[in-house]
């Protein structure tokens, strides 16, 4: 697996609530063929066995299309089944932790809502950052949005790629344009839909528009 910023271009999370019947592995395969360039599985609610299941088999398919697997939160679990990436936020671990208990060789993101918080966790030695939310979300009921300009500002005071993060659509996806983000964090814009491969295939092509 190959992790650049180009990885970061269409970032899909996960979320069961928009399942439908569907396995969750139905989900991301499909988000994959439609051109998903990373997922990240984010479950807030599961027992630990549950989500290590769920870890594998989503691990499973990435590494089948060679793209990174990314755990959310969950450092132990993201050791235990070897992920390439985890993911935090500023409520969990700090960057300086996670990196002594993943190992080298591992990619690091942190969310961030200020140009001092990314400055900070880029110091730490994150790999890459999320930075929002940029539009109001429902998925995250902690979000606290951000203005563009802001996320701009967060983008420019670090040298490390940042991914755009809330309530990303296709009506609104094309208005971060400017901001010199790496790529687009999107859930419900993907697997809320009827057709997953299509809604990553046009949000896909949206995030090569306006992504740097």
């Amino acid at each position: 697996m190959k992790f650049s910023r180009d990885s970061l271009r269409l970032y899909a999370v996960t979320d069961r609530a928009w399942l439908n019947g569907r396995t969750l592995g139905q989900v991301v395969r499909e988000s994959i063929t439609g051109g998903a360039t990373l997922i990240q599985l984010r479950e807030k609610n599961l027992g630990y066995e549950v989500f290590k299941y769920e870890a594998l088999e989503i691990q499973r398919l990435c590494r089948e299309h060679d793209i990174p697997f990314i755990v959310n939160d969950n450092v132990n679990l993201a050791r235990e089944v070897d992920a390439d990436v985890v993911h935090v936020g500023q409520d969990d671990m700090e960057a300086g932790s996670v990196i002594r208990l993943i190992g080298a060789g591992k990619i690091l993101g942190v969310s961030v809502r200020t140009p001092e918080e990314a400055v900070r966790a880029e110091a730490q030695g994150a790999d890459y950052l999320g930075a929002g939310a940029v539009f109001h979300t429902g998925s995250k009921s902690d979000a606290v949005d951000i203005t563009h300009e802001a996320l701009r500002e967060i983008c420019e005071a670090v040298k490390i790629p940042v991914v755009a993060i809330g309530g990303i659509s296709f009506k609104n996806a094309r208005e971060l344009a400017g901001t010199v983000i790496a790529g687009l964090d999107v859930i419900s814009a993907i697997f809320a839909s009827p057709d997953i491969a299509a809604a990553s295939r046009e949000l896909r092509a949206i995030a090569e528009e306006i992504c740097v």
